[in-house]
Formats: structure tokens, sequence, C-alpha cells
């Protein structure tokens, strides 16, 4: 890679690590999965850097390998999610990304924990990111509608964990 190039693939990493890893972490509902998870999509990032033509377009490219990556490693049959009785504490663990108060933090990634992972990527995309459904039926490769019909889903799932008053509450704590 030109010296040219490294230095902006470093300074692009310095500027969206963080917020991919926030990401990850909504999706994955693990810190350590979703550091993999980031880590596989900046190694993949910096073999096809040279490729991204704008850098503008840096970010849509890390979104789509990131929910790729993400995907695939829910595929793959070790790093399949296990349920737990208890959730850990994840209090004072230095969570990159500052989801609220802690029992709300747990509540809300226990019950996305149990949301099937193309609903939760479409829930975590349009309303943590804030992506519109065209941008993440173009980030997964699959129609507006799809998109449309795999948040009412994920929602729905949501709204059966939490109930519907506390989803809103929640929604208004985060």
């Amino acid at each position: 890679m030109l010296a040219i190039d490294e230095a902006s693939y470093r300074e692009f990493v310095t500027v969206r690590r963080r917020a991919l890893l926030r990401t990850a972490y909504l999706l994955t509902g693990d810190w350590h999965a979703a550091e993999d998870v980031v880590q596989e999509t900046l190694a993949k990032l910096y073999v096809s850097w040279r490729r991204v033509r704008r850098r503008e377009e840096a970010i849509g490219y890390a979104r789509r390998t990131l929910l790729t990556t993400y995907i695939d490693s829910t595929r793959r049959p070790w790093r399949r999610e296990h349920t737990v009785d208890a959730l850990p504490d994840l209090v004072g663990a230095g969570d990159p990304a500052d989801l609220g108060a802690p029992d709300t933090r747990h509540r809300l990634m226990a019950a996305l924990a149990r949301v099937p992972a193309r609903q939760r990527a479409v829930v975590v995309l349009r309303f943590w990111e804030d992506l519109s459904v065209e941008q993440v039926a173009e980030l997964l490769s699959c129609s507006s509608g799809n998109v449309k019909s795999q948040t009412a889903r994920g929602l729905e799932r949501l709204r059966e964990l939490l109930g519907a008053d506390d989803l809103m509450a929640l929604r208004d704590a985060v």
C-alpha cells in the first residue's frame, strides 16, 4: 500500500472505529465478539482500501463489510450465541458506547440478543445508525420491502420481549 493510502486508511480507522465497534456491539451483544467483527472488517477494508475510489464511500463500504462479517459469524457453529440465565455486569467495563443506565442497557441488550440476526441488523441500522430504508437495503443487498418487513418483525419481537410500554420507555432512555 502506498504511504498516502496508508495514511488515509489510518485516519479512517481513527475516526470511524468507535462507531463501527458500537454498531458491532449492538449486533452481537458481546464486546469480545464485536471486537472480532470489527477487526475482521478492518482487515478486509485494509486489503481493499485502494479500490475504495472516493473516501466518502468508505464508511458505506465499511458498514456493508461489517454486516456481512457479522452475518457470516452467526452462521459458523462455533460462534453461535448461547443463552445464559444472567447477564454479566458490564458496569465499569469501559464500554466504548455508553448506552445510558446499566439496567436499561442490560434489558435492551438481553432483548436484542433474542431477536434473529438479520432482524437485529435491520433494527440497529435503522434506529441506532439512523439509516434510511434504502440505505439499509443497499447495505444488506435486499429490497426496501424486505427491510420494512424485517424491521416490523424485529420491532414486534422486541415488543413481545419487553412489552410495548417498556420498549417506548427504553427508546426514550437510550
